[in-house]
């Protein structure tokens, strides 16, 4: 492994593994812990790195059928690993009391800004490192005109309007901020409105999340847009807020989460699996046979699979909401080291996104007699052991650790 990959490392003389010992104590005694919250946002965490790890073989189309086969199989699995981030979010949060907006917003800012600050900057410079300072051989599939000095700054102080690929991994941290200055408003009508009254804002949601399908056939039935836009329910080249607009998004699955924890189902683990197993199956097979579909158009192919990929497509939802409750369903006792490692997630997503590609480089080439499906796992599973070791030494540090935790 290339020495820059740990370069972010703190120095020996800066850990003190007393202090983190007493900071994770204090972690542990917070109030209202859900042990299986835990486990779900480590699964949800390593479903992240394993979709990235699917990417490059994905991208390999018709020039490599079993990788790209291989890839869209494992790639659509994991598509829930957003969503579920997010429930989880939703479900923490939203039972907080929020009516202080102010309060709200200041402690969530001094968790997500120094993180996001620092690996706006870190990650351009990290693929810098790599690209321009690596052996030979690695990072071949990456231009290294877009990973010179100049560029490489341009992308730093261009990350206060939006990420670049370096930082691909940011577009979440974007988002979240969005979710967050709007969820003091919806959380206090939540807490003061019926369980009725929520049902209708969940309905309201879902039928939002068969819009992208209907955008897609409505052509194929003879719509033909305003002006070249084939944009549905009033949305055009001058407007993006559509009819179910302010219904629609990643809110959704915040409020669901909410949902389920307030009226928690009381169905039996078997009903339970049989419900989730088949919503998960549907949700699935739309999702990984439409992945398969993009062979048959040579153009716009990484845009017609972002329609199947979409976090807030009724396939996505399907399979998220399957895995949520049977997560929910597992009684387990607080176990201090798998909090330890859920504490660790926000820190592994955010530097995960160049140690893929690291592994990807090295295990890519030398292993053409293991079928796809396995390299794919492999470098999934390095990657993720990589990053969960990285982030928990820079956890060591009472300074560093504020960019990851």
């Amino acid at each position: 492994m290339s020495p820059f990959c740990f370069s972010i490392y703190p120095a020996p003389s800066m850990f003190s593994y007393n202090r983190y010992k007493t900071y994770m104590k204090e972690k542990l005694i917070e109030k209202d812990h859900h042990a299986w919250i835990d486990i779900l946002r480590i699964f949800a965490c390593f479903l992240v790195v394993l979709s990235h790890s699917s990417d490059p073989f994905i991208g390999q189309f018709e020039n490599n059928y079993s990788e790209f086969v291989n890839g869209s199989l494992l790639g659509s699995i994991v598509r829930s690993c957003v969503p579920l981030f997010i429930m989880i979010s939703g479900y923490l949060l939203l039972s907080e009391n929020l009516n202080n907006m102010a309060a709200f917003y200041n402690k969530r800012a001094k968790r997500l800004i120094i993180p996001f600050v620092t690996w706006s900057v870190l990650l351009p410079i990290l693929y810098f490192l790599y690209v321009n300072y690596t052996s030979p051989g690695l990072s071949s599939d990456l231009e290294k005109n877009g990973f010179t000095a100049g560029a490489t700054w341009k992308n730093i102080y261009f990350s206060v309007l939006n990420f670049n690929y370096a930082t691909t991994v940011l577009w979440y941290m974007y988002m979240l901020f969005g979710l967050y200055l709007f969820l003091p408003i919806i959380g206090s009508w939540l807490q003061n409105t019926s369980k009725k009254n929520i049902q209708c804002y969940l309905i309201i949601w879902v039928f939002t999340l068969f819009l992208p399908y209907i955008e897609q056939i409505a052509p194929a039935l003879g719509y033909s847009g305003n002006f070249g836009n084939y944009g549905i329910l009033g949305v055009c080249d001058w407007n993006i807020q559509g009819t179910f607009y302010y219904f629609s998004g990643y809110m959704g699955y915040m409020v669901l989460a909410h949902y389920l924890r307030t009226y928690p189902l009381t169905w039996s683990w078997k009903v339970t699996l049989l419900v989730a197993l088949i919503l998960f199956s549907v949700g699935f097979a739309i999702t990984f046979l439409g992945t398969l579909s993009v062979l048959k158009s040579p153009i716009d192919r990484y845009k017609n699979i972002e329609v199947v990929w979409n976090f807030v497509g009724i396939n996505v939802f399907l399979m998220t909401v399957s895995i949520f409750i049977v997560f929910q369903k597992i009684n387990v006792k607080k176990r201090p080291w798998v909090t330890k490692l859920s504490s660790l997630t926000l820190g592994v997503y955010l530097c995960h996104f160049v140690i893929v590609q690291l592994f990807y480089d090295l295990i890519h080439p030398i292993s053409d007699g293991i079928p796809a499906f396995f390299r794919i796992l492999l470098i999934a599973c390095c990657t993720f052991i990589s990053a969960m070791i990285t982030v928990f030494i820079i956890s060591l540090s009472k300074i560093l650790r504020k960019t990851i935790m």
